[in-house]
């Protein structure tokens, strides 16, 4: 396992937590606007017709031939802030996201959200 650098290549493959627990499917990555660095994964959860996107640190993430392995325990990343799969990131609900892994929130200088997608 090494740390994921090319993060977007593992799009699609399967999250585990550090103990091998299935979290869901890495469907996206935030970036820090500040940084450019990879922040967070959206991770799609959920039985069909019944998935939304929840959000976890790639802090510590290590990748897998197969997977990836993100520092936060399962039920830890089940009880983040959450939305649907056809939704966006509100900018009001990213200070409540980094509160509950609880790292340090901070805008931009000029007021702007810290996350966007690519």
């Amino acid at each position: 396992m090494f740390e994921a650098a090319n993060i977007r290549d593992w799009i699609g493959l399967p999250v585990v937590d550090e103990n091998d627990e299935r979290i869901g499917v890495l469907e996206s990555i935030y970036y820090d606007t500040a940084t450019s660095d990879p922040a967070f994964a959206s991770v799609t959860t959920g039985l069909v017709g019944f998935q939304k996107l929840l959000f976890v640190p790639l802090t510590g993430a290590l990748v897998a031939p197969k997977h990836l392995i993100v520092a936060y325990a399962k039920k830890l990343v089940k009880d983040a802030p959450s939305i649907p799969t056809d939704g966006e990131l509100d900018a009001a609900v990213e200070p409540g996201l980094y509160e509950h892994y609880g790292l340090a929130y901070q805008t931009g200088s000029g007021g702007e959200r810290r996350l966007g997608r690519r």
